[in-house]
């Protein structure tokens, strides 16, 4: 028998759109804190990381360029608070990975209607400058809205607060992860979560 799809199981448990609720029933799973947890080992793992990109960067290849392009934006920030770590480093991670980010990662303005229709699971970021779209990176959006199977699921302030999310989210529905990005996710689960493996 075939899973019914996503949005008439969101409709059916909608708490699943309340973040609070999402990492309870992630607890349930798991018995691990979702946000407490992912924060506390990104951020105990960021100086490294950035350190490994950084040295990723200074080489020549299309990974290198790309990383080094994502580097240079964060560079030219003005504020570098942890956000803007946090944020850089979840962009250049799959990226360093060498896995293909255009299906997860898209990108639009808040005048304009996103293409989803092939989307599995991905995030949504919606900017307000038109002339950013085709950025990598983006620090300052109007919302990152979490995209699984062509629906706008929930709108998260962050890029950290959106991959809580859409992981949360993979758990509580049993979904798979979305293929081009494997490695990161399976990074994220079990070297910032410690959690060895899923249990479907």
């Amino acid at each position: 028998m075939s899973s019914p799809p996503v949005n008439e199981l969101m409709d059916l448990w909608p708490a699943l759109k309340i973040e609070s609720e999402l990492y309870a029933e992630f607890q349930r799973i798991t018995n691990q804190n979702l946000p407490n947890t992912f924060y506390a080992e990104l951020d105990r793992h960021l100086p490294r990381l950035m350190t490994l990109f950084r040295q990723k960067a200074s080489k020549t290849g299309k990974t290198a360029d790309a990383l080094a392009e994502i580097l240079k934006i964060h560079d030219e920030q003005e504020i570098h608070d942890i956000h803007t770590k946090r944020t850089t480093v979840l962009h250049c991670l799959p990226v360093y990975l060498r896995e293909d980010v255009s299906g997860f990662f898209r990108t639009c303005t808040d005048e304009s209607e996103p293409e989803l229709e092939s989307v599995a699971v991905g995030l949504l970021t919606v900017i307000s400058d038109h002339a950013t779209v085709q950025s990598p990176v983006h620090y300052d959006p109007v919302r990152i809205s979490v995209i699984i199977e062509s629906y706008a699921m929930v709108g998260l302030p962050r890029l950290g607060d959106a991959f809580l999310v859409i992981f949360g989210l993979i758990y509580a529905l049993h979904l798979s992860y979305p293929k081009a990005l494997t490695n990161t996710f399976e990074f994220i689960q079990k070297i910032l979560l410690g959690l060895e493996s899923r249990w479907w």
